[in-house]
Formats: C-alpha cells, sequence, structure tokens
C-alpha cells in the first residue's frame, strides 16, 4: 500500500511540477501526440510557409531589486498602492522568487490585471504565448533578463480553500517572479503514463 501511495503523490507531483512549467515557460514544454512530455527548447524544424520565429530578448540579467521595482512600477501603472498587497517570497535580494498579491473585488480585477500586463509591456517585458489559447482571463506570463512573471487573477472557484478570507465578490491578484535559467540545465526527457 505505501508503494501504491507513493507512485500517486510522485505523480501528483510530476503533474503539478510539469503543469507549472508549461505556465511558466511554455516554449520549453511540449507534449507529443503520445502523451510524453518533453522538456527543454524544441528541436527547430524548418519550414518555408512559417515566419521567423522572434528573436529570444538580450537584455541583461536582472537583479531581485530591480524586480521588485518591475512589480512596485507595474502595480502602481494601473492605480493600485502596492502597500495595500502583500509581498511573495522571502526577504533579500538574493532570493530567486519575488512577487506581490492583494484581495481585490472580481468586478475590477479584470480590468486592473490587464493594465498590469500592458505596463509590463511597456517596460520591456515579453510575453509569453498561452498554450492554452488567448482568454481574456487567463493568466499570462512575461520573460525579461532571466525572470519570468506570471500575472493572475484567481479566487474561491480557481482555488477553492476552507480557509479564505474570500467573499464571494472578491479574487486574488497575483504577480509572482521567478528567475530561471533554464538554457543552463540539462532537461531530461520525461514520460508520464496516466491510465
Amino acid at each position: 500500500m505505501n508503494a501504491l501511495l507513493k507512485r500517486v503523490w510522485f505523480g501528483l507531483a510530476a503533474t503539478l511540477i510539469v503543469s507549472l512549467a508549461a505556465v511558466v515557460a511554455p516554449d520549453h514544454v511540449q507534449i507529443d501526440d503520445h502523451g510524453r512530455i518533453h522538456l527543454g527548447a524544441p528541436a527547430p524544424t524548418p519550414s518555408p510557409s512559417t515566419a521567423a520565429p522572434a528573436p529570444e530578448s538580450t537584455s541583461p540579467p536582472l537583479t531581485r531589486d530591480a524586480v521588485d521595482e518591475v512589480i512596485r512600477t507595474a502595480v502602481s501603472a494601473a492605480g493600485l498602492d502596492p502597500a495595500q498587497g502583500r509581498p511573495i517570497g522571502p526577504a533579500g535580494a538574493d532570493s530567486n522568487r519575488t512577487g506581490w498579491t492583494a484581495v481585490r473585488e472580481k468586478a475590477t480585477a479584470q480590468s486592473e490585471m490587464n493594465a498590469i500586463c500592458s505596463d509590463l509591456e511597456r517596460q520591456g517585458w515579453t510575453l509569453n504565448p498561452n498554450p492554452k489559447g488567448d482568454r481574456p482571463d487567463a493568466s499570462r506570463s512575461y520573460k525579461r533578463g532571466g525572470w519570468y512573471l506570471l500575472v493572475s487573477t484567481r479566487g474561491k472557484t480557481q482555488a477553492p480553500s476552507t480557509t479564505s478570507a474570500l467573499t464571494d465578490s472578491q479574487t486574488y491578484l497575483t504577480l509572482t517572479g521567478l528567475q530561471l535559467n533554464l538554457s543552463d540545465i540539462p532537461l531530461p526527457e520525461i514520460t508520464v503514463r496516466i491510465g
């Protein structure tokens, strides 16, 4: 029984990690026709009918302090006070993660998220393609200088919790920053079998 539980937990953990990787770095996670998950940049397949891909940003690496300032600027540009939310991640500039979150009214959260995303693009952050399409309420991922920023709104319907302090009219507006350098990590092929 313990072996079965370990396999179930390992499968759930692998699924969670791959799902997070697909949101943060969709260009580094591919799922083939057989359900195998491949990590790393896809092998280029030249085709005369496709346009050349956009070049990878050559912006210099950003520090944690610089990313914190980007987040404060984007939140302020959306008409919000950064002090009204709370920081995400450990204190200290040596950390490779940061962020900001606040409880917002659902009626205005999407427009605030759109304003934050517009300001991130104004600041030179590159929008990652969304593998699930361009739904207006979808989370958005940006990259620049070795950092990835995930901007999302989520509430009880997306993240149910018995300890949530949210009312039915509220949601979380969250910016999560992760410093990733996937090009330095040899990524193995992972096969996930379901069923």
